[in-house]
């Protein structure tokens, strides 16, 4: 993983709380207690770093991105309830995710039509307010429900503020040479071939970020149900149906 360094925070200092105390400090923070919130906020700066070196290799300011990354984690301080059934850092880490994702658009150089923009964020707010509310991704289907809009133009909206990929980005290291993006891109590949790939993209673009991660990890990391189980902070039976609808999704989009 890139290590990245932040002006004026000594990444290697940073601390981490014991789920206990994290527990602790959410049922004060949630009572009104100031202090409680500050603890939580600087307790789980690592977890933003660890957010943000997944996005090192752009061009924006890390910075930047950790500044970003904070303002999500304290969304999901504000909005966490301890009486939910998961860990805190699997609630807060597409919170935060979701908050430099909406950075990286905002200041992206391909520009997107002001109403697709509108679509797509309002649909970013409720897919977020039905994550709390349902304590689970929500489908695509409900999101369109919950804004009053056709499924078919919410998912139009939310991939059209995708960012572009670089040809040079990598996406897969097992240690060795990464392999890119272009790597990946045959020289004898037809127009089928191309038609067939973006299909394909665009039915993962509608995939949940817990989806994706789930994926990638099974099937670029080569890590079993038990270890993404692990590394999320669910349990192996959740990660078999979160992995089968999200299969499920990519074929009938197909």
């Amino acid at each position: 993983m890139n290590k990245v360094e932040i002006t004026g925070v000594n990444t290697s200092r940073l601390k981490t709380l014991p789920e206990s105390e994290k527990t602790r400090l959410l049922l004060l923070a949630r009572q009104g207690d100031p202090a409680a919130r500050e603890q939580l906020v600087s307790g789980n700066l690592r977890l933003v770093l660890s957010v943000v070196q997944k996005f090192a290799g752009r061009s924006e300011n890390p910075d930047d991105l950790f500044q970003v990354g904070c303002i999500g984690l304290i969304k999901a301080i504000d909005h966490f309830d301890p009486a939910f059934d998961v860990r805190f850092s699997t609630y807060a880490v597409p919170m935060i995710v979701g908050e430099i994702r909406r950075y990286l658009r905002d200041n992206n150089a391909v520009r997107v039509s002001r109403s697709l923009r509108d679509t797509a964020y309002k649909a970013m707010q409720s897919r977020e307010a039905l994550t709390a509310e349902l304590h689970r991704e929500p489908s695509s289907a409900e999101i369109a429900q919950d804004i009053g809009l056709d499924e078919r133009a919410v998912n139009e909206a939310l991939g059209a503020i995708v960012e572009p990929v670089s040809l040079y980005e990598p996406i897969y290291s097992d240690g060795g040479d990464p392999i890119y993006v272009m790597d990946q891109i045959g020289s004898g590949v037809t127009d089928h071939d191309w038609i067939d790939e973006m299909a394909i993209k665009e039915s993962i673009g509608l995939l949940s970020d817990r989806e994706k991660k789930i994926l990638s990890l099974r099937f670029l990391a080569g890590r079993t149900q038990t270890e993404v189980a692990e590394e999320i902070g669910i349990s192996q039976a959740q990660i078999s149906r979160l992995e089968k609808n999200a299969i499920r999704k990519i074929k009938e989009s197909l």
